[in-house]
C-alpha cells in the first residue's frame, strides 16, 4: 500500500513540474510579446494558460483520490494539501501571464514611451521564484523555499522602480498616461506572480515543518 502511495506522489510531483513549466513558458512568452511586439508570443502565452487550467483540474483530482483512497498519515496530508494550494496559485499565475499578453496586443504598431529595461528583469526574477518554489516542494528543500520568500524583495524593488519611472513620464507629458497605465498593470501582474510564488514557497515550508509562517514579513 505504501509503495503505491509513493508512486502516486511521484506522479503528482511530475505533474506539478509540468504545470510549473507551462506557467514559466506563459510568462516568458507574454514578456517576449511585449518586447518584440510579436503577437504569436502573446497567443502562445494565452494557449499556455488554457493548458494550465486543464492541468489544475487533473492534479486536483489526483490529490482528492490520494486523500480518499490511501488513508495518508499527518505528513502525507500536509504534502497533499500543500499541492492543492500550490495549484491554485499556479493557475492564477497562468491567468496573470495571459493578462499581460492581452495588454501587449494593443501595442503592435505603437512606439513605447520608454525603453523596456526593468520589466524583463522583473519577469526573469519571478520566473526564477516560480521555478525554485516548485523545485523546493519536489526536493523537500526547506532552505530553497525560504530563499524564494526572501527573493520577493527584489521583485518588489523592481516594481517600485518601474512605478516611479512611469509617474515621472506622466508628469513630463500627460499623453503618456494611457500607455504608462498599461505598463504599470504589467508590472503589477508580475508583482502578483511574485506574491503567488511566495505563497507556494510558504506552503512548502508548511509541508516540511508543519508550521505556516509568513516569512516575507
Amino acid at each position: 500500500m505504501r509503495t503505491r502511495f509513493d508512486n502516486e506522489l511521484e506522479i503528482l510531483n511530475t505533474q506539478l513540474i509540468e504545470m510549473g513549466a507551462q506557467i514559466e513558458n506563459a510568462i516568458e512568452n507574454a514578456v517576449k510579446a511585449l518586447e518584440t511586439k510579436n503577437i504569436n508570443f502573446a497567443k502562445k502565452a494565452i494557449e499556455f494558460d488554457s493548458k494550465v487550467n486543464g492541468m489544475e483540474k487533473e492534479i486536483e483530482n489526483r490529490c482528492l483520490k490520494l486523500l480518499l483512497q490511501q488513508h495518508p498519515v499527518a505528513g502525507d496530508l500536509r504534502l497533499i494539501s500543500t499541492a492543492m494550494r500550490m495549484i491554485t496559485d499556479m493557475e492564477r499565475i497562468g491567468d496573470q501571464a495571459a493578462d499581460i499578453a492581452e495588454i501587449t496586443l494593443r501595442y503592435q504598431n505603437q512606439l513605447y514611451i520608454k525603453k523596456l529595461v526593468h520589466i524583463p528583469k522583473m519577469a526573469e526574477a519571478v520566473i526564477k521564484m516560480v521555478h525554485e518554489s516548485i523545485d523546493a516542494f519536489v526536493a523537500r528543500d526547506l532552505d530553497l523555499a525560504k530563499s524564494v520568500i526572501l527573493y520577493d524583495d527584489i521583485v518588489d524593488e523592481l516594481f517600485i522602480t518601474i512605478r516611479e519611472e512611469l509617474i515621472e513620464l506622466i508628469h513630463l507629458d500627460k499623453e503618456n498616461g494611457e500607455q504608462a497605465m498599461d505598463l504599470f498593470m504589467i508590472a503589477k501582474y508580475l508583482e502578483r506572480i511574485g506574491d503567488h510564488a511566495t505563497n507556494i514557497a510558504e506552503w512548502v515550508v508548511f509541508s516540511i515543518t508543519g508550521e505556516h509562517v509568513d516569512l516575507g514579513q
